[in-house]
């Protein structure tokens, strides 16, 4: 901990930020004044890093000094033993309304308050997001782009798929599965619905859904097939081998929800195999995507995003003016939005 004057500052990292935009998208860390007449930014010293690490040893000796840690969703984990490596840290500032990596139970067992944010504008960028895949790989965007670029005198090079009549099979029909639905229904297509807590009561309250009786039913029945639960020790590859041999030829795969849903080895044997049509990916086991992965590799057959399905300039100013209060709060002696200790972690 540093000072300035008789005032102590906190040591804050910014971890994961991609864009570089953690500090300047909200004007709140320079706006905020705390009760005291100081000004928030007076009372804190902020590294921010780009870079992911997942070595638990550096991870610790990097964030070992640190007071504050502003954690953008699950990128970093925070498991019991890197906390237990954490001697100053006092807060954890993360986004979202749980967090899946981040041990809060031991962490409040240390005296550490975990706060979070509203998810608000990240669920609609996110559905709009499931949709911009769905429609790049039924309808080969990426790949015409690429074709044209690369001044290809072949004008066309592939017949798209067209979504109307067509059947959208849904693996989950919550916050993000239900909208997704209802998008369907505009473009004509027929919606089927499964997950393991999935009833056909349930299902029949969001208009044009047809509850699957099965997961079976549902990945043999769908022509694509989009993946939108949470992931658990229950939920770890519920998409497997077996469940990908399942799929139609003319099949594609979307998955926004958490990389380890799906089996990562064998789909990707599957597309190499040309056993589907293809798939549209932002999630992955390990992320940022190893420069050596075999995704990379697949070409046309996979359409690839680097899990920015909840990114926007909407979602992101929220979640950073909400983790700024949050830091104010805490400096306050009055943490606010703190996150509930009951969620199981998935570390």
């Amino acid at each position: 901990m540093t000072t300035s004057g008789s005032i102590p500052k906190l040591k804050v990292a910014i971890l994961d930020d991609y864009q570089d935009v953690a500090l300047s998208i909200t004007g709140k860390w320079a706006k905020t004044t705390l009760s005291d007449g100081s000004s928030l930014l007076s009372r804190l010293s902020i590294d921010s890093f780009r870079e992911t690490l997942h070595d638990e040893n550096a991870l610790g000796d990097r964030l070992s000094p640190y007071d504050i840690i502003c954690a953008m969703r699950e990128r970093t984990k925070f498991p019991a033993s890197l906390l237990d490596r954490l001697p100053d840290l006092k807060l954890i500032a993360t986004t979202g309304t749980y967090n899946l990596g981040i041990d809060v139970v031991h962490a409040k067992s240390k005296g550490i308050v975990v706060s979070g944010t509203d998810f608000g504008a990240a669920y609609t960028t996110t559905h709009e997001h499931i949709w911009a895949l769905i429609f790049s790989a039924a309808r080969h965007i990426v790949q015409e782009d690429r074709n044209i670029k690369a001044c290809n005198p072949r004008w066309q090079s592939v017949v798209p798929t067209g979504l109307s009549g067509k059947t959208l099979g849904l693996i989950g029909l919550g916050k993000l599965g239900s909208p997704v639905a209802e998008i369907a229904r505009a473009f004509g297509m027929r919606v089927l619905a499964w997950s393991p807590n999935l009833t056909a009561a349930r299902a029949s309250r969001v208009p044009g859904v047809t509850y699957s009786p099965s997961k079976t039913h549902l990945l043999s029945n769908s022509d694509i097939i989009s993946v939108h639960l949470v992931l658990s020790p229950a939920t770890y590859h519920i998409i497997s081998m077996d469940d990908l041999a399942l799929l139609k030829p003319t099949a594609y795969l979307i998955n926004t929800s958490r990389g380890p849903l799906v089996d990562e080895t064998a789909l990707i044997k599957v597309l190499k195999e040309n056993k589907i049509a293809g798939a549209a990916l932002d999630t992955f086991d390990i992320e940022p995507l190893p420069l050596d992965h075999p995704f990379r590799e697949l070409g046309d057959k996979v359409t690839l995003s680097p899990h920015n399905a909840y990114v926007s300039h909407e979602s992101w100013k929220m979640f950073w003016d909400q983790t700024v209060e949050n830091i104010a709060a805490f400096l306050e002696g009055k943490p606010g939005r703190p996150l509930a200790a009951g969620v199981t972690p998935f570390i």
